[in-house]
């Protein structure tokens, strides 16, 4: 399990996070949700060991991992694809960073490709894909990282409507077959509701959860439960919490 307790952080005199907790399960979808400026991406560069917090702990299966990182992946908002690098060279880079040789890091990640739908593009440039086969080979790359915990920064955001429902429905898909544990921040409730096991909704700043809301028969693959009295009266509730 991934465990964030009592996390607390302060800038420049001003609270941001206070007292906050949370966990995730490995096979467990979980999202946050909270208003712009709530914290939400300090907590993850906390929780990826990108800056400490002023109190609190974050563990890994009981171990602490408080301010390190290598311990779980992390993808934001843009794909920070190299663009001088094939998608091929540019997905098998974790692999790279742990150790392996390029070669077999490569047949490593090629292994891969099929699975996240990006198969027949390994010795394409960034440049000439899509938003969505950006964002899938991104993931892909933020996977291999690390395959327990993956954290990911409204990685849908920059997407156009069409494109997102359909990555949408395509990540639900592919979350089943990696049996990770995923964190994802979301402003869009129809999202969160649509992929997650549970919900987080932060408190105004400084952050704290407010409440954790079980998604039930609200996350779905089918596109269709968004038009469903059940799935509505989820986010009616969700968008009060959130003001």
């Amino acid at each position: 399990m991934l465990e964030v307790r009592n996390i607390k952080k302060s800038f420049a005199g001003t609270a941001i996070i206070e007292g906050l907790n949370l966990n995730v399960k490995k096979g467990e979808f979980v999202s946050v949700m909270g208003i712009s400026g709530s914290g939400k991406t300090t907590l993850f560069n906390i929780i990826a060991g990108l800056m400490m917090p002023d109190h609190g702990q974050v563990f890994i299966g009981g171990r602490d991992i408080t301010g390190t990182t290598g311990h779980l992946s992390y993808m934001q908002q843009d794909d920070l694809l190299f663009p001088w690098k094939t998608v091929l060279d540019n997905v098998s880079i974790p692999l790279i960073l742990k150790g392996e040789k390029k070669e077999t890091a490569r047949e490593k990640a090629r292994g891969f490709f099929e699975l996240f739908g990006i198969a027949g593009y390994e010795d394409n440039y960034p440049d000439t894909l899509s938003g969505g086969m950006r964002q899938r080979a991104a993931l892909l790359r933020t996977y291999l990282f690390s395959s327990d915990y993956v954290l990911l920064d409204e990685p849908f955001a920059r997407l156009d409507a069409i494109t997102k429902n359909k990555m949408r429905m395509w990540l639900s898909e592919v979350f089943k077959k990696l049996e990770c544990g995923m964190l994802f921040i979301t402003h869009d409730v129809d999202e969160a509701l649509l992929l997650s096991d549970r919900i987080y909704i932060l408190s105004g700043r400084p952050a704290a959860v407010s409440r954790e809301i079980p998604t039930g028969e609200s996350r779905s693959e089918d596109f269709e439960v968004i038009t469903t009295p059940q799935f509505n009266e989820k986010k009616r509730e969700i968008i009060r919490l959130l003001g």
